[in-house]
C-alpha cells in the first residue's frame, strides 16, 4: 500500500508556542494530524527513543543547541539516520543553510511557508519512506550503472537512498572529481550524478573531462548543486551537464530529470 502525507507521524521541534501553533495549523490543512511536539533538543531526543517518527520538522535555534546538532545526532545513529528531516527557518544566509543542504535534508522551509512549499516537503518525505520504482522504456532500471560523486558522505548517502528507492542497484561512489576520473577510466556507467563544489577536481571540471573523452562523452551528467547564482549556473550548463538539480535532492524532481536523461 502506497503511503501518503496523511499517514505521516511527524515530530515538530520548535521552541516558540506561537510558531508551533502556526505550523500545526498548516500541517492540519494538509490533513497531517499525527504530530508529537518538542520544544528543545533534549526533549526531542527523548521522544525519538520512545517513538520513532516518520519525519521531523525542526527549527534552527534552541535554548540547548541548534537544529544542525539534532540532525548530526540523528545521522550518527543507525536507528534514526534515515528519518526524513525538514528544516523550518527564517534563516536565508547561504552559509548558514549549507550544512543542511549537504546533509541530505528533504526540504528547507522558510518561515512563513506556503501550502505549495509544505506540500512538496511532505511529498519528498513520503517518497523516501515509500519507494516507487522508476519505469523506463529503454532500460531496466535495475541494470542502470550510476557513479555518485560528492565529497560529503552524508550527501552521498542521501543520493544513494533516493536512487535505490527508484530501483537502481548498481551504485558506485567517488569522494571527489579526481577519484571519479580514476573510476571512469576503469568502469563503464550509464549515468553520473555529481556535486559541483569539491576539492581538487570540481563537478564542472569532471563534466568537461567526460565530454572530452570519446569513450565517455555519451554519459548523461546530472549535477547537484546548492549554488543559486545565475551566471555561475550558466557556466556549469555550458560545460556539458545534461541536467541541474538543487540540494536538497528531491525525489520527485530527480525522477522527472531521470526520465528525461535515460528515456529520451
Amino acid at each position: 500500500m502506497q503511503l501518503s502525507a496523511v499517514d505521516l507521524h511527524i515530530m515538530l521541534v520548535e521552541p516558540s508556542d506561537v510558531q508551533r501553533k502556526i505550523i500545526k495549523k498548516k500541517l492540519a490543512e494538509e490533513n497531517v494530524t499525527q504530530i508529537i511536539e518538542a520544544t528543545n533538543l533534549q526533549q526531542a531526543k527523548l521522544l525519538i527513543t520512545q517513538q520513532k517518527p516518520d519525519a521531523i520538522a525542526c527549527a534552527l535555534h534552541f535554548s540547548d543547541g541548534t537544529g544542525e546538532q539534532l540532525l548530526q545526532y540523528l545521522k550518527a545513529n543507525r536507528e534514526t539516520a534515515d528519518i526524513p528531516f525538514m528544516l523550518v527557518s527564517s534563516e536565508s544566509r547561504k552559509n548558514h543553510l549549507e550544512a543542511f543542504k549537504q546533509s541530505g535534508v528533504v526540504a528547507i522551509l522558510p518561515k512563513p511557508f506556503d501550502v505549495m512549499q509544505l506540500g512538496r516537503a511532505l511529498n519528498a518525505a513520503v517518497d523516501l519512506l515509500s519507494p516507487a520504482e522508476l519505469e523506463l522504456t529503454l532500460f531496466d532500471v535495475h541494470d542502470v550503472r550510476v557513479l555518485i560523486v560528492d565529497d560529503s558522505r552524508l550527501a552521498r548517502n542521501h543520493i544513494k537512498r533516493v536512487l535505490m528507492n527508484l530501483g537502481m542497484q548498481h551504485l558506485t561512489e567517488a569522494e571527489d572529481g579526481k577519484q571519479a576520473i580514476a573510476i571512469l577510466q576503469q568502469q563503464m556507467f550509464d549515468l553520473v550524478v555529481t556535486d559541483y563544489n569539491m576539492p581538487e577536481v570540481n563537478g564542472q571540471e569532471l563534466t568537461e573531462f567526460i565530454r572530452e573523452h570519446s569513450t565517455l562523452s555519451h554519459i548523461p551528467v546530472l549535477m547537484v548543486t546548492s549554488e543559486a547564482n545565475d551566471t555561475h549556473l550558466s557556466n556549469i550548463a555550458q560545460s556539458g551537464v545534461n541536467a541541474l538539480c538543487d540540494k536538497p535532492f528531491e525525489p520527485q524532481a530527480v525522477k522527472q530529470l531521470l526520465y528525461k536523461l535515460l528515456d529520451h
